[in-house]
């Protein structure tokens, strides 16, 4: 199939209008809407938006491929889009990218496709095509260019991509999560540097049509080093005894030569079996330290998790809709539905949410060994009242516990190496992890316990100083020990008739939320597009008062959200007391602010500044985030 087949007149821009990369994304999106070659075209583009939160498609030298593989696509097909100015598309290289090919391929397309779409990101490695597509003055010489360099060039058959030359022998893997365009992209360039330095080379590639070029068990044992430069899951436990260089698939594409040189100088460690990264992933050899393996680690727990808070969050904001007691079964505003809204939402979603923390966590360390421990863990924080904290703790502790049973076991005969994963590993890890974090939430609750105390003996002398101290308080851990201590407190002085401390409770507990809402969409070069879609339903949690929408920006970067919301949370709770308002409702965020004794505006406008506050330590704090 030839590329002019999947790129059209009707899918093609010669002058982009666009002068932001969303900007590119929405043009060329709508282009591919309007020729009919979508299903879905907003499904179609968040695909995009989450490839693009994986690693950026702008590869450099003016180049963008931004690309999905999603059942939004209903024919397979390429945009086009030029801009002669330039867009700053986030390159690798920083430069502005001019030329734009985003990818459509459709779930079932088929391996001829996915070949002839992975062939031109190939085609664009090539420096004189590049300036023929940028000098072109019509759509028609765009399309004679592309089919002028198939006719040029063989069709990229993967099974003779081996490269033969004298002076060493290296074998490479490559591969990127949609295996579209990376992936190939990294292969030509090793290829072709290996040409110019005299190395034999071969590269197995990992792409949406599998594995192509597949190294064999003679050539790895031939081989002097192995280079795998992948963001994907690789096997890479044949490669054990042999050198191996592990980096990132857009470091196939912007070094090849440094890769190849430093593969074979002999300064590269030896690959042992099992040593692999849990989820298959390879980071850039460039940026692998300790800090950067703890936060893959942690956001491949908040990641997993987020689901758990959006979702449940809203179906609990929903359940309120009908009534804060409507899912009380002894309340006369009892409502069914509303009921099982909150027990999906908040008895399972929520009470999964730790859970599933900490399991991702311990899973990103180990690999599937640790999975079982830190659901475990997980659960023991969740219900011994630990909060996220808690489960971080859990999550990192079955992780790395996972990491010494297997050390331990690493000499026992090799009869006993079948049982080993399905009897010896989780028994042990989920008993080691299961029994400290028995032992850790003895001494929360204690505390949980001493910290309630302490507040009661307050009492009411300083408002202004309870108010700051409980409104801080539900900042703290978002639903841990600490928030449970100042939520109970209120409650009591509920129940004593006293309405002004948990007025402090609940517009604290609004702020985090609320405050990380109004930063995400202020301050968006501080967060993530994914943090920045997370951000959006965090309006409607902070207005519910689910304290918890905050747990995930708080997980992936503790340093500067919690002081933040802290600090806001403070204000709004001092602000509360400072106003003289009173709150006779246990919970319901926005939804019970009628019912407010005092003013119910300054109710209102103590929870906006807190929230302001929050939303401009974050945008002062954080750092701009890599998109």
């Amino acid at each position: 199939m030839k590329i002019s087949e999947l790129l059209k007149k009707d899918t093609m821009i010669l002058d982009l209008r666009a002068a932001s990369k969303e900007d590119v994304i929405d043009e060329l999106v709508l282009k591919l809407d309007e020729a009919g070659r979508l299903n879905d075209r907003h499904q179609y583009k968040e695909a995009i938006l989450a490839r693009e939160a994986q690693s950026t498609t702008g590869v450099g030298e003016g180049i963008a491929i931004p690309h999905a593989k999603t059942a939004a696509v209903k024919t397979p097909a390429i945009a086009f889009g030029r801009s002669k100015e330039g867009i700053d598309y986030e390159s690798l290289d920083g430069r502005p990218s001019h030329l734009f090919f985003m990818i459509a391929a459709s779930e079932g397309a088929n391996n001829e496709h996915l070949e002839t779409l992975s062939r031109l990101s190939t085609f664009l490695m090539d420096e004189a095509f590049r300036k023929t597509l940028l000098e072109a003055t019509s759509l028609e010489e765009i399309l004679a260019a592309i089919d002028h360099k198939e006719a040029e060039q063989q069709e990229d058959n993967e099974e003779e991509t081996t490269v033969t030359a004298s002076s060493g022998k290296v074998l490479a893997v490559t591969g990127c999560p949609t295996g579209i365009a990376h992936t190939y992209m990294a292969a030509d360039a090793l290829k072709e540097k290996a040409k110019e330095l005299g190395v034999s080379i071969k590269v197995e590639t990992n792409g949406s049509g599998g594995v192509k070029n597949r190294l064999t068990a003679q050539e790895i044992e031939e081989a002097d080093a192995i280079i795998v430069a992948a963001d994907t899951k690789i096997e890479m436990d044949r490669f054990a005894g042999k050198k191996v260089l592990q980096v990132g698939v857009t470091d196939g594409i912007r070094r090849p030569k440094e890769l190849i040189e430093q593969a074979l100088s002999g300064e590269v460690s030896i690959y042992k079996a099992g040593q692999g990264k849990g989820n298959g992933s390879i980071e850039s050899e460039r940026t692998e330290k300790p800090r950067v393996g703890f936060y893959k680690h942690l956001m491949n727990g908040v990641s997993n998790m987020l689901p758990f808070v959006v979702g449940g969050g809203i179906l609990i904001a929903i359940s309120f809709m009908f009534g804060i007691e409507s899912a009380n079964p002894d309340s006369p505003d009892y409502n069914a539905f509303a009921a099982m809204l909150m027990e999906i939402g908040g008895g399972n979603a929520f009470g999964l949410m730790i859970p599933v923390l900490a399991a991702f966590i311990a899973m990103s360390i180990a690999d599937r060994p640790g999975f079982a421990a830190g659901m475990i863990g997980g659960l023991i924080a969740a219900t011994g009242e630990a909060g996220f904290l808690g489960g971080l703790i859990a999550g990192f502790l079955a992780g790395y516990l996972a990491l010494g049973v297997k050390k331990l076991l690493e000499n026992l005969p090799q009869t006993l190496d079948g049982i080993k994963t399905i009897l010896f590993y989780p028994v042990l890890n989920i008993f080691a992890t299961g029994m400290i974090m028995l032992w850790l939430v003895g001494p929360l609750s204690t505390f949980n316990t001493g910290l309630e105390n302490w507040l009661g003996g307050m009492g009411t002398t300083n408002m202004l100083i309870l108010g700051i101290i409980l409104g801080g308080m539900m900042a703290v851990d978002m639903g841990g020990p600490i928030n449970k201590a100042a939520f109970t407190f209120g409650i009591a002085m509920i129940d004593a008739g006293n309405y002004g401390p948990h007025a402090a409770v609940m517009a604290g507990g609004m702020v985090p939320p609320l405050g990380i809402a109004l930063a995400t969409t202020f301050f968006k070069k501080k967060f993530t597009k994914q943090e920045q879609d997370a951000g959006k339903t965090n309006y409607v949690l902070g207005l519910s008062f689910i304290t918890e929408g905050a747990i995930p920006f708080a997980a992936a970067d503790p340093g500067r959200v919690i002081p933040s919301i802290i600090v806001g949370s403070a204000v709004a709770g001092g602000l509360t007391a400072l106003f003289n308002v009173g709150l006779p409702a246990p919970h319901g965020g926005l939804f019970v602010i009628p019912i407010v004794y005092g003013s119910a505006w300054l109710y209102i406008l103590a929870i906006l500044i807190g929230a302001i506050i929050t939303a401009l330590m974050l945008g002062f704090l954080k750092k701009d985030a890599q998109q």
